[in-house]
């Protein structure tokens, strides 16, 4: 039974990652800003004697300490820890972003990550044996657009640093790797009714071409996760090749991955 570490995982992708590991038999620890959040995700994961739920600040590293304590002392062990918490950016310029949202990304995004990682190094060293993961996004491969040039610069960031680990590593027997979840649509993201009427016609379009839901995304990538043996992988569902192949068919598809 392997023990999987996700933070930032009471809702959107963690949380459907935690369903997928559970379902496959491993234990997992699920981490989120409170309690409550953690608590409710426990009871709505419904197998406690797999699951132990930890609350954790990501950019606060003594909060990331505990969180793999909590796990290691349930479970003896971490074999996958996976830093997925983050946030968005409002769809605005970087003028208009207030200096607390700008915080609050690099915050989550990027400081998050570095702390996350640096913790689970340091035990998976310790231990023998591990894998970390990190979570890329809009802006990992260098593409750029505006209204996203904070949070893409925390995800173009994270890959210069994951590859900063898969050098550090070599020789150790810590693997690490990537996970590309592609574009999700997330409760967080378009959650309610009026998230998605504020969409225009042509980005709905878009979405229902190229964007998938939580439950068709995480199976997949949890599958990925637990057959890969090497480090420095790049686990990516919305591959170029995917892109195209959707690109071809969207004049005949009927996929509706966002509705009215």
């Amino acid at each position: 039974m392997k023990v999987i570490v996700i933070t930032g995982s009471t809702r959107g992708i963690g949380l459907g990652l935690a369903k997928a590991f559970l379902e496959r038999g491993c234990a997992v620890a699920v981490s989120g800003r409170t309690q409550a959040s953690v608590d409710k995700t426990v009871v709505e994961l419904g197998t406690p004697e797999r699951v132990v739920g930890h609350p954790c600040d990501v950019a606060d590293v003594a909060q990331v300490q505990a969180l793999w304590d909590a796990t290691t002392a349930r479970f003896g062990r971490v074999d996958v820890w996976i830093n997925n918490a983050g946030v968005g950016q409002r769809p605005v310029n970087f003028v208009d972003l207030t200096a607390e949202e700008v915080r609050v990304i690099l915050d989550s995004n990027l400081l998050g990550c570095l702390y996350g990682s640096q913790v689970a190094l340091r035990g998976m060293l310790v231990q023998g044996s591990g894998q970390l993961y990190n979570m890329e996004g809009y802006g990992s491969d260098g593409s750029i657009r505006a209204a996203m040039g904070v949070y893409g610069t925390t995800k173009r960031g994270l890959r210069y640093f994951t590859q900063s680990l898969v050098v550090e590593t070599k020789g150790t027997p810590v693997q690490i790797g990537t996970l590309g979840p592609g574009i999700v649509v997330t409760e967080g993201r378009l959650g309610s009714d009026t998230a998605r009427a504020e969409l225009s016609e042509s980005t709905k379009r878009m979405l229902n071409i190229m964007a998938d839901r939580v439950e068709t995304v995480t199976p997949w990538l949890a599958d990925q996760v637990l057959a890969n043996k090497k480090t420095n992988a790049h686990i990516e569902w919305l591959t170029h090749a995917k892109i195209l192949a959707r690109l071809i068919s969207a004049p005949f598809s009927k996929r509706a991955v966002v509705t009215p």
